[in-house]
């Protein structure tokens, strides 16, 4: 996080994003209430709680309009509550039909919110599938090892 208030941080991105100067102070606004800050835009970015720097970072990234956005462990350090509202975030996000692709290793978190599943180990891909496929009738012998728990080493 920058030296700045949540919203300087958000204001920040927009100005890289070239978003013209009348236009700021309400994508700022706009930003902090999607990702669940609103009223928050004041607070420094650096006193802000590991979920609200998330949430925070998600904002910043939503501020290029993205088709697609890629997030790899965004919630590896959050406690349940924070992933919770980190992923609900999430599932707005893609109501708005931004492509989302996420690198997890939280079986749970995949089976809330994986629509297609691309499985990876040791730098290749193990399987795709839907993710109701992927979890209910898994192809490879490495998923089905992987979904009964052991370790792929």
């Amino acid at each position: 996080m920058l030296r700045r208030s949540a919203a300087g941080n958000i204001r920040y991105a927009l100005k890289a994003a070239s978003v013209p100067r009348n236009f700021l102070d309400g994508r700022v606004e706009e930003l902090l209430r999607t990702v669940g800050l609103d009223g928050l835009g004041g607070r420094p970015a650096r006193r802000m709680s590991g979920g609200e720097q998330q949430h925070l970072a998600l904002a910043r990234a939503l501020a290029r309009d993205p088709a697609v956005l890629f997030l790899d462990e965004p919630t590896a350090s959050l406690d349940p509550t924070a992933t919770k509202a980190f992923e609900d975030v999430v599932q707005s996000i893609v109501a708005q039909n931004i492509k989302v692709v996420m690198s997890t290793h939280d079986l749970g978190e995949a089976r809330r919110l994986a629509g297609e599943i691309v499985m990876l180990h040791e730098g290749r891909v193990i399987e795709t599938a839907t993710a109701v496929s992927f979890f209910n009738a898994p192809q490879s012998a490495e998923a089905r090892k992987f979904l009964s728990g052991d370790l792929l080493v």
